[in-house]
Formats: C-alpha cells, structure tokens, sequence
C-alpha cells in the first residue's frame, strides 16, 4: 500500500479501480481498519490500495471534504465512484470495492 501525498494523489488514482483509506495514527479504528486493508491488498482483487494521512496531507482531506476518520474513497479512473465512512469487517470491503 502506498503513502500519498498531495504531489503524487492525482497521478496515483488517474487509472484503474483505487481504494484511498484517509486516517490517522491517533485513530482507533483507523488502527482496527489496517489489517483489513492489508488483507484485501495481499488477495489481489485487482484493486489498488493507497493511504493518506490526514495529518500529513491536511489539504487532500479538505479537498474531499473528510469529517470523520476513516474514511474509504474509491476511484475508477480517476472519477470518485463511492465513499464510506466508518470501520468495515473484509467482507464488507470486498462488497465496496468490487
């Protein structure tokens, strides 16, 4: 999974299906969500996962609006498709990104 940030957000979800988890290390279910995003990764669903954190990339948050962490925004080529707030078990990740 890829760090972004806002020099390489655009180019990282201009094609293909890309998931972008917005989070925080003080997070708790950010903390929670990260192994489920990992596992996904590591299951090939053809589906890119990347990571901002918005801390770090306080614009990038802003630019979409982010309230709440985590938040999952999912991209297909380049055009935002979907967005879910909020801690989801595997399955219902499967279920958001496919």
């Amino acid at each position: 999974m890829k760090n972004l940030s806002v020099n390489d957000f655009d180019s990282e979800i201009s094609s293909g299906t890309v998931l972008v988890d917005f989070w925080a290390a003080w997070c708790g279910p950010c903390k929670m969500l990260a192994p489920i995003l990992e596992q996904l990764d590591r299951e090939n669903t053809g589906v890119k996962i990347c990571k901002v954190n918005v801390d770090e990339s306080p614009e990038l948050a802003k630019r979409f609006g982010i309230m709440s962490i985590p938040t999952l925004l999912l991209f297909k080529d380049g055009n935002l498709a979907d967005k879910s707030v909020g801690l989801l078990d595997l399955e219902s990740l499967k279920e958001f990104v496919l």
